[in-house]
């Protein structure tokens, strides 16, 4: 067996296991309020509670929807946007620093002009996983596309390559690497911007109901939708870091 490889793993496992052990003698010893901070066991048996009647569903598929819907605006947008600005070296100058002077600038200032445009629905929370993601992927485009070997774009046009060509077959497997490094991003970040403005101002969701259970002081079952939400990123993760090492083996 490889050390190097289940080294990281270890850490990991030992950071969580830390964590969780903090946890566990805050709550213990009293010295932590149970409304603040409840007893691992009760989170537990909170979330298999949560797990086995899946009363989630409807705020899953309320966040789930919204999520899908922005990210995919973002990256159609993102990507072609990226490309039509990468053409040109021109367009690089004028627009490269104009989207990363937007992009520094907080998304969240934002969000009560979405409300007020959109109202406090899915309108104004897809208007910000848009906002959030865009960014990210199109600079990431951009930046991809202007670092292509210029020996790969003289060959495939000595070889009579047209320019969708020269983009789908030379272009964009070059890039890929920066572009997708950029989606994966985008996705993260929305994902983490619509849960967030849904505990700022929302109907339904996963962070409404996060933030409806703080209110009514049901610590157990917050806690536990908390843990739900990460394990939903972690697996986000997963799936990215899936897909982008299977493009990579196909590539080669």
């Amino acid at each position: 067996m490889n050390f190097s490889r289940i080294a990281p793993r270890m850490v990991q496992a030992g950071f969580a296991g830390a964590v969780l052990g903090a946890w566990h003698l805050a709550t213990s010893s009293g010295q932590v309020s149970p409304l603040l901070l409840p007893p691992l066991a009760s989170v537990y048996r909170a979330l298999v509670s949560l797990l086995a009647t899946g009363n989630f569903w409807p705020d899953l598929r309320v966040t789930g929807s919204e999520l899908l819907i922005a990210f995919s605006i973002a990256a159609i947008g993102g990507c072609v946007i990226g490309y039509l600005v990468g053409r040109s070296g021109y367009a690089v100058q004028v627009f490269d620093p104009l989207f990363a002077g937007l992009y520094s600038i907080p998304a969240i200032l934002l969000f009560p002009l979405y409300v007020l445009f959109f109202g406090i629905g899915p309108g104004s929370k897809i208007a910000m996983g848009i906002t959030i993601a865009f960014f990210p992927v199109v600079l990431s485009t951009i930046a991809g596309l202007r670092r292509v070997d210029r020996v790969y774009i003289s060959a495939a046009r000595s070889m009579g390559a047209s320019g969708p060509r020269m983009f789908w077959r030379v272009m964009l497997p070059a890039a890929f690497p920066v572009i997708f490094a950029g989606l994966r991003m985008g996705l993260i970040l929305a994902f983490l911007a619509i849960l967030g403005t849904e505990m700022v101002a929302s109907f339904a969701g996963l962070g409404h109901r996060i933030v409806d259970l703080a209110e009514n002081m049901d610590s157990a079952r917050m806690f536990a939708y908390v843990v739900f939400v990460v394990g939903i990123a972690f697996l986000l993760n997963v799936a990215v870091s899936f897909v982008d090492a299977r493009l990579r083996r196909e590539a080669l």
